[in-house]
């Protein structure tokens, strides 16, 4: 694909690119539809995302509807037909100011007063359209081939919430219609799978008005909660874990000293206790080492693994929050491991082979990123490599591929990020290793080498799940709210053919309840046909055990998967043996 730099050479861009420039374009060839619609309209940002564009845009008081965005779409089209030449041009900064002041574009102005005082600023002109942008983009307006306009919403400028709130613009655009095409059926696919939708059908959790961000767990929830925990305990017993619980809010002080209240404060929920400022922890890890700190440590005691399952508390923008996905508390599974310099490897490679036995559980496939050191980090130059190595160290003995993420470690330390992707293809960020020589540092952690000598540990921050809230919401658009028989709420579902047969049917319902098998009786007055259908649709019970004269007559069960048509008999005590061994192997 030929493509413009901002130089004014055309030529064919790497195929990693085409993309990106494809979006980028979009975005162009959108505001000049919004702004040939809307000549009031002032323009902010305008780039391409992972798979389109967006644009926001101050309108005034103009308030958009969906009659609006398709005019904005139509209008995009007709461009596209015009198949205006895209031309770039770069103009000394006095002079880029002037023509952005020129033409009204308050928000392009500061931009470039952001940009440093000697930096030439390029424009890319498309008829009667010009905006500030480095490029590269299409060569003509036609080149767009696939693209539509999806939805608008509030971005503050600036992502600022103290600046004006502006209108965000959004759209998707592809090489191909096919690609296009392929993609919105995704999105149908994923729309049928919204948690939120699942879990309102079959009562896990509810979000009200009156808690935002804050989801409330209904009893099926707080089954399914609970079982994902069970499992976690499970399997760090075995793999030589301790279990704490540290308090939910803390004195600030201790939060300065693991660096939090610097880096994270504006996140941070406080208030006042005894005449001083209390925070509520967005994180376990301080908690953590208040821990390890109480006792004094042999060298022969590390590794210590210290899990917890706390609940933290982070403020999320409203505008932000997302079903269980972005919440404002949450549940980690964290874990914080303090050893010894030469247990580095051992110890990731460890919790590398823990992570994977989660993420295969659930039949979810993952890759790997290394995030490397952020601006505002904090520490020595020294302890940040002897990380990063560490990190690199045990991935390349697991001999697992991995990307590097430049800049994108936590303030303390470099991490190992896994990315897990769902049955729709999508992928999500859960899993995580931080690698951390600062807060033991901060905190002044000892242990007593074999000399007698102190030494000081090394420590690892991570999470399987991540947050146990968004995990849910995750398996359950993965799964689709047909969820494995050992994770589902309810496993079974007793249905009546008739009220006659009720006297079997609660014999056969207390047996599965005495087997500690999760069941439901449905004795409703209703046609049986109904009762199945509802049970397999809308509540995506795994068996449903059909009641009925020649059951009560033999002493057996009619069993129906909630995936096939078909039903199968049995005797009362195979089915308990067969849904007993599901649950106990986590099938």
């Amino acid at each position: 694909m030929k493509v413009i730099y901002n130089n004014g050479v055309s030529d064919q861009c790497a195929p990693d690119q085409e993309l990106h420039v494809i979006r980028h374009s979009a975005a162009h060839i959108m505001a000049q539809a919004i702004k040939r619609l809307h000549p009031e309209a002032i323009f902010a940002y305008g780039p391409a995302t992972e798979n389109g564009f967006y644009y926001d845009v101050d309108l005034g008081e103009k308030k958009l509807d969906d009659e609006d965005l398709q005019a904005i779409e139509q209008e995009m089209r007709k461009i596209v037909k015009e198949n205006l030449p895209i031309k770039p041009y770069i103009l000394p900064r006095e002079e880029a100011i002037a023509l952005m002041e020129s033409r009204g574009e308050k928000y392009k102005v500061e931009h470039i007063g952001d940009l440093p005082d000697d930096a030439a600023i390029s424009f890319y002109q498309q008829g009667d359209y010009i905006d500030m942008c480095v490029g590269p983009h299409l060569c003509y307006t036609k080149a767009l081939k696939a693209f539509k306009i999806m939805t608008q919403s509030g971005a503050y400028w600036k992502n600022d919430k103290n600046n004006k709130m502006l209108t965000r613009i959004k759209g998707i655009a592809f090489a191909s219609q096919q690609e296009l095409d392929d993609y919105l059926k995704l999105l149908e696919e994923a729309e049928k799978r919204d948690h939120r939708r699942i879990g309102k059908e079959m009562g896990l959790f509810m979000l009200q008005e009156e808690a935002p961000g804050f989801p409330f767990f209904l009893p099926k929830g707080m089954t399914l909660k609970n079982t994902l925990v069970d499992y976690w305990r499970d399997i760090h017993s075995r793999e030589d874990y301790v279990e704490v619980q540290t308090p939910m809010i803390m004195n600030r002080k201790l939060w300065e000293t693991s660096g939090h209240w610097d880096h994270y404060k504006d996140n941070m929920y406080s208030t006042t206790i005894d005449e001083e400022t209390y925070c509520v922890k967005p994180m376990n890890c301080p908690g953590g080492v208040m821990v390890y700190r109480s006792q004094p440590h042999s060298y022969r005691d590390l590794p210590i693994r210290m899990g917890e399952l706390g609940l933290v508390h982070r403020h999320e923008l409203k505008g932000a929050l997302h079903g269980l996905f972005r919440v404002r508390c949450f549940t980690q599974d964290d874990a914080h491991i303090f050893m010894r310099r030469e247990q580095i490897t051992d110890e990731i490679v460890g919790v590398v082979h823990l992570i994977n036995e989660v993420y295969n559980k659930f039949g979810f496939k993952y890759n790997v990123e290394l995030s490397t050191r952020p601006e505002d980090s904090m520490g020595s130059d020294e302890d940040w490599e002897a990380a990063t190595e560490g990190l690199k160290a045990a991935l390349e003995k697991l001999g697992l591929p991995y990307t590097i993420n430049e800049g994108d470690g936590a303030f303390y330390g470099p991490k190992i990020d896994f990315h897990l992707e769902d049955s729709l293809g999508r992928t999500w960020q859960c899993g995580t290793i931080q690698l951390d020589f600062q807060m033991p540092l901060n905190f002044d952690l000892e242990y007593v080498d074999e000399k007698g000598e102190k030494q000081r540990p090394i420590m690892i921050h991570r999470v399987c799940f991540g947050s146990i809230e968004r995990f849910i919401g995750i398996i359950t658009e993965h799964f689709a709210g047909k969820f494995p028989v050992w994770l589902a709420p309810t496993q079974a579902k007793v249905l009546l053919v008739s009220e006659k047969w009720a006297e079997y049917g609660d014999k056969v319902y207390q047996a599965l309840r005495a087997a500690k098998i999760r069941c439901e009786l449905d004795s409703r007055n209703e046609k049986i046909g109904y009762m199945i259908r509802e049970a397999q649709v809308v509540d995506r019970v795994p068996y449903m055990v059909i009641v009925g004269q020649k059951e009560a007559e033999e002493g057996t069960v009619s069993i129906r998967s909630r995936d096939t048509a078909t039903t199968e008999t049995m005797s009362l005590e195979a089915f308990v043996e067969k849904i007993t061994r599901e649950t106990r192997e986590r099938l």
